[in-house]
């Protein structure tokens, strides 16, 4: 790896697996960053992580994050400031409740090894995918 700086693009790289606009940001051997975006109405699709945790800081909008693992399940607000752990093995998914972007970076530990390491479980809210 070498030291990286990465400017917030204007484009989205990818669509994630649930849904969500990603922006590439930098990375290092133990973890990457990238900027999500969900646009107003929107809502992700629900997924779990096979080998990777993260940890979300939003930054803009307001929204819904669903999480369950093992027994313990919640939903909660998000607006800026909000920061939320998904520990790996958790099932989640949100939503846009606002009228702008729902936008946060968030950290992959170890970094995105890419599209497959996302699968799909059985959601709170449902999607245009149902």
């Amino acid at each position: 790896m070498t030291m990286q700086t990465r400017h917030l693009p204007e484009a989205y790289d990818a669509l994630a697996p649930d849904g969500s606009q990603i922006r590439v940001l930098a990375a290092t051997a133990s973890g990457s960053m990238a900027h999500c975006s969900l646009p107003p109405g929107q809502t992700s699709v629900a997924v779990a992580h096979r080998t990777v945790e993260e940890v979300w800081y939003f930054l803009a909008g307001k929204g819904q994050v669903w999480r369950k693992l093992g027994e313990r399940e919640e939903v909660i607000d998000v607006s800026l400031g909000t920061s939320v752990a998904i520990p790996l093995g958790t099932r989640f998914q949100f939503r846009n409740t606002g009228d702008t972007p729902l936008e946060f970076v968030l950290a992959t530990i170890p970094p995105w090894p890419g599209h497959d390491e996302a699968y799909r479980v059985p959601g709170r809210w449902p999607t245009e995918e149902d």
